[in-house]
């Protein structure tokens, strides 16, 4: 089903020039904005919201701080001042337990902590203190590819912030995976506003005194931008915007990013509006620096498209939408970001050369929420063009191509473009298994041109089950694509769930069965379960998949739901499979690195050689492994 972008009125771009004269006409004096990236994401390359939004507000003259907070806090929670902050808890997280066993029995887990908290002592934490100095700066240099050496610093992470988690508990913090849980549920209102307002769980508040209050004061900006891509991420931004509001109640605080974009039908009911003055939903360069204008100028922003907002009255949507032009739109900005506090060893950065996805069918996705108007691509003249530009100003080598797809005769031209100027970077990007890209020689180019990593959407291995999802492509397609890749010398990570509606067990156990076949030029997977999600194309026709949601009126903030299907596997039979995938499979794809930029950073260095010792090769097991399908 081809994406519908039904999303308000259409705003052309001669009214759009409009608005914009005569938002410059009224706009008085330029304004200082400040841009928030918030926690929790791995802090291995700037996300692309900031700098984008970063570069049209320099270009109408504002004045911009960004601030990848995230990034900040991660740096800090890896230092002696946050660890000695951690020690300063302890008191107050013993005598928390202590009155807590007067009301009731502590649990196991409870009482466990109880011991660990008296463990930890001054030695200890100048003990990880040094530990985690010593972890960044392995990320941060040479010493990053030693394998060895950067798995110790991975696990010292993961020691550091368990540790962090017994004085916050019991919310537990962690990273590597981003798994930080405060104990609420962040699809309900209420809960995210009780974790707003926990002072025992909720770190981000700490996070907000040590490096957003400060930098508030000092800078004094009009306005807050809060850029929100995972649902996850609202526990933090929450509480930054509530505190914001309590101690700088006159600024302008805004949200947005793909959640906001996501939540854009309940935002205005919900209580958490409280927070905040405004959201921007879809595309937000052009409605983000009208929006400024308008609130410097203290102009209504009934007229700023993509918007919604609140006055005296209550709160509004704006009735017009209004997709970008790509052609205007500046290379991303990424002046006043420290570029060298990112946990990796040379700079990676994201850029962006299309908006939406060139195929738009996939009946599962609903990336395409994101946008008011279909794919867009700017030309490949300008693309070379910003590339070279970001490549120089930054001194940057590596980049990651965010395209949610990258076309396919756009990708010949990006690879040619790239060979014929000498650009000399490495880059990953997301692709589709396409039939017409089925040559030896465009992967022989896209090596030459720098390609390294590609991301391919291999979805299922079952051809039924791939024009369920009018995926539009054949086994053999993905047979020739891993070949052709893996031959060229350029790592290929398949991404695939179970239970999409309509699958069966034995075609999960089919789709698991090709890889197995092609296991020798699969180089990693990433695997999941389907979700049906708020906005996705079966969500939105559940009788014609025989699906049926089940939609609890208190969780209001959910993305996905609970079902039940007709035909093929339930939720619970496609986690039972997930579970056997993992417990079973194919022990090349066990991988000591599983950070995607570390993956690309490594093979950018090594090429595929280094594969052997990326793996958890089970080098005690004599003889051949049954396969995954054949242990299933």
């Amino acid at each position: 089903m081809r994406i519908e972008y039904t999303k308000g009125e259409r705003a052309s771009k001669e009214l759009m020039m409009l608005h914009r004269e005569a938002s410059e006409a009224t706009s008085g004096r330029k304004m200082k904005v400040m841009l928030i990236f918030p926690p929790d994401w791995f802090p291995s390359e700037p996300y692309l919201s900031l700098p984008s939004l970063t570069a049209v507000l320099r270009q109408a003259g504002h004045t911009v701080i960004q601030k990848d907070i995230n990034l900040e806090m991660w740096d800090w929670y890896f230092s002696e001042d946050f660890l000695k902050k951690v020690l300063r808890r302890v008191p107050q997280q013993l005598d928390r337990l202590r009155k807590l066993s007067k009301k009731r029995d502590l649990d196991a887990g409870e009482m466990d902590l109880q011991m660990a908290l008296c463990d930890l002592s001054r030695k200890r934490i100048e003990e990880l203190t040094k530990k985690a100095e010593k972890a960044k700066a392995i990320v941060r240099g040479e010493l990053f590819y030693d394998i060895d050496k950067l798995e110790w610093a991975i696990q010292v992470f993961r020691e550091v912030t368990s540790v962090i988690s017994m004085v916050y508990a019991p919310a537990r913090i962690c990273m590597p995976p981003m798994q930080t849980d405060l104990s609420y549920k962040v699809f309900v209102s209420s809960e995210v506003m009780d974790a707003v307002n926990d002072t025992q769980v909720n770190v981000y508040r700490d996070v907000f005194e040590h490096l957003v209050k400060p930098v508030i004061e000092k800078e004094q900006p009009d306005v807050v931008g809060i850029s929100i891509v995972l649902q996850q991420q609202m526990f933090s931004s929450m509480t930054f915007c509530a505190l914001i509001k309590q101690h700088f109640p006159d600024i302008h605080v805004t949200i947005g990013g793909n959640t906001v974009t996501r939540l854009r039908d309940v935002l205005p009911q919900s209580p958490l509006f409280r927070y905040f003055d405004s959201a921007v939903v879809y595309e937000g360069e052009t409605a983000f620096v009208q929006l400024v204008s308008a609130v410097g100028a203290k102009r209504s922003l009934a007229d700023v498209p993509n918007t919604i907002y609140k006055d005296a009255i209550g709160v509004h949507t704006s009735a017009t939408s209004y997709a970008e032009d790509m052609a205007t739109l500046p290379p991303p900005d990424f002046d006043g970001l420290p570029l060298e506090k990112y946990f990796v060893p040379t700079k990676i950065l994201p850029y962006l050369a299309t908006r939406g996805c060139y195929w738009g069918r996939c009946e599962f996705c609903d990336h395409g929420e994101g946008y008011t108007a279909g794919y867009r691509s700017k030309k490949i003249q300008d693309i070379l063009g910003e590339i070279r530009y970001l490549r120089d100003k930054y001194g940057a080598m590596h980049f990651h191509f965010t395209d949610e797809s990258y076309p396919p005769a756009l990708f010949r031209k990006l690879v040619r473009g790239l060979v014929e100027s000498q650009m000399g970077i490495v880059w990953t990007t997301h692709m589709r298994f396409e039939k017409s890209l089925l040559e030896d020689q465009v992967w022989q180019d896209a090596k030459d041109a720098g390609c390294r990593y590609l991301h391919f959407g291999y979805e299922s291995g079952v051809e039924r089950v791939l024009q369920l999802m009018d995926k539009a492509t054949t086994t053999e397609v993905m047979t020739k694509h891993l070949k052709y890749t893996a031959e060229a010398g350029i790592w290929n990570h398949c991404m695939g769930f179970f239970g999409f509606p309509g699958e069966t067990r034995e075609e999960a156990w089919s789709s698991v069965q090709f890889l197995e076949a092609n296991k020798n030029h699969v180089h990693s997977l990433g695997f999941g379960t389907f979700d049906l999600g708020r906005h996705n194309p079966v969500a939105k026709n559940p009788d014609k998949w025989g699906v049926t949601a089940y939609k609890n009126p208190e969780w209001d903030l959910a993305l996905d739901y609970y079902y039940t299907v007709k035909d093929g596997m339930s939720i619970e039979e496609a986690e039972r499979v997930f579970e056997e995938f993992e417990r079973n499979h194919n022990s090349g794809w066990d991988l000591r690195l599983f950070i995607r930029e570390y993956i690309f950073l490594y093979i950018a260095r090594f090429g595929l050689q280094k594969l052997p010792e990326l793996q958890y090769q089970a080098a005690k097991i004599v003889g051949a492994a049954p396969t995954l399908a054949g242990k299933m």
